[in-house]
C-alpha cells in the first residue's frame, strides 16, 4: 500500500508522465515487430553483400592476370596494322560495324549503362550496325538502336573469357553480309581498381587490310590467308576487350558491394536506435498505466 504522504507526489508525477508519454496500443507493438523485421532483413542483406565483396575480391586477381595477358597480345596485334598503315575504307554505302562488349550479370554499378551512354553520345548520327555481346547492353540499346542490332550473344561474363569463345564470336561476325568499312570494338578499359572508361579498339575488314600501303611487306598473297589473318586479328581484339571488360566488371562489383555493405550498416544503426526508442516508449507507457491504475485504486 502507498503511504498517504506519497500519494500527492505520485499523483502529480503520474499526471506529468501521462501528459508526455502515450500509452501503448496494438499499433505500437506492430511497429516494433515491423522494425525488428526490417532489421533482420537489412542484416541478411549486409551478410550477402559482404560475401559478394569477398568473392569479387578473390576473382579480381585472376581477372587482372587474364587482362594483362590478353592486353599484351592485343597491343601487338594492333602494332601490325599500324606498321601496315591500315585505314578504314571510305565510300558511299559503307557502314561501320560496332561490337559492344558487356556481360549478362548486374550488381556492378553503372558499368553497362556507361557503355550504352557512350554509344549514344559518340555514335550519334553515324551509319553503323551493332553486334552486342552480353544481355545487359542489349536490353539497354534495344530501346534506342533496335534496328541497328544485327547480331547478339548471351552467356557472356560467367567466367574469365577464353580465346575459344572470342574466336567463335569472331567467326559469326565475319559471316555477316553487310558491306562494312571497318569494325570498332567498344569496351570498358581498366584504369585501376576504382575507375574505368569506355574505349574503342579498331579492327578492319579484309578489304581494308589488303588495301594497306605496307601490306605487301608481310608477303600474304593468298586470299584464304588474308581472311584467316583478319578473323584471327578480330578474335584477338575481342578477347582483349572481353578480358578488360571482365576485370572492370569484377572491380566495379566489389566496389558496389562494399558501398552496399556500408549503407546497410548505416541503416542498421538508424533502425536500431528507432527500435530502442520505440521500445522505451512502449515500456514507459506501460509504467504510466500501472501507476495510474495504482493511484485510481487507492482513491476508490
Amino acid at each position: 500500500m502507498l503511504s498517504r504522504a506519497a500519494r500527492p507526489a505520485l499523483r502529480a508525477g503520474g499526471a506529468a508522465v501521462s501528459s508526455r508519454a502515450v500509452a501503448p496500443s496494438p499499433a505500437t507493438y506492430a511497429t516494433l515487430r515491423e522494425i525488428e523485421g526490417r532489421l533482420k532483413s537489412i542484416r541478411n542483406i549486409e551478410k550477402i553483400t559482404k560475401t559478394m565483396k569477398i568473392v569479387a575480391s578473390t576473382k579480381l586477381t585472376r581477372a587482372q592476370k587474364s587482362m594483362h595477358d590478353s592486353r599484351a597480345y592485343g597491343k601487338t596485334n594492333n602494332q601490325v596494322f599500324e606498321s601496315a598503315e591500315t585505314k578504314a575504307l571510305e565510300g558511299d554505302g559503307k557502314k561501320k560495324l560496332v561490337v559492344v562488349c558487356s556481360s549478362d550479370k548486374g550488381l556492378c554499378g553503372g558499368i553497362h549503362s556507361g557503355l550504352s551512354r557512350f554509344i549514344r553520345r559518340v555514335k550519334d548520327g553515324e551509319n553503323f550496325d551493332l553486334v552486342i555481346i552480353g544481355e545487359k547492353a542489349r536490353n539497354q540499346l534495344q530501346r534506342t538502336h533496335a534496328p541497328s542490332i544485327v547480331l547478339s550473344f548471351a552467356g557472356a561474363g560467367k567466367d574469365i573469357p577464353t580465346f575459344a569463345e572470342s574466336q567463335a564470336i569472331a567467326d559469326q561476325i565475319t559471316q555477316l553480309s553487310g558491306n562494312y568499312s571497318d569494325i570498332e570494338i567498344i569496351h570498358n578499359k581498366f584504369i585501376n581498381a576504382t575507375s574505368y572508361e569506355p574505349t574503342i579498339i579498331a579492327a578492319y575488314s579484309a578489304e581494308a587490310i589488303a588495301a594497306s600501303p605496307n601490306y605487301s611487306a608481310y608477303e600474304v598473297d593468298e586470299d584464304e590467308l588474308l581472311s584467316n589473318l583478319q578473323e584471327y586479328a578480330l578474335a584477338n581484339s575481342i578477347h582483349w576487350a572481353l578480358s578488360e571488360g571482365h576485370a572492370c566488371e569484377i572491380s566495379a562489383r566489389r566496389n558496389a558491394m562494399d558501398n552496399a555493405s556500408k549503407n546497410a550498416g548505416e541503416m542498421i544503426g538508424k533502425y536500431q536506435i528507432l527500435y530502442n526508442r520505440t521500445r522505451q516508449a512502449a515500456i514507459t507507457g506501460e509504467l504510466v498505466e500501472i501507476i495510474t491504475g495504482a493511484i485510481a485504486s487507492e482513491e476508490m
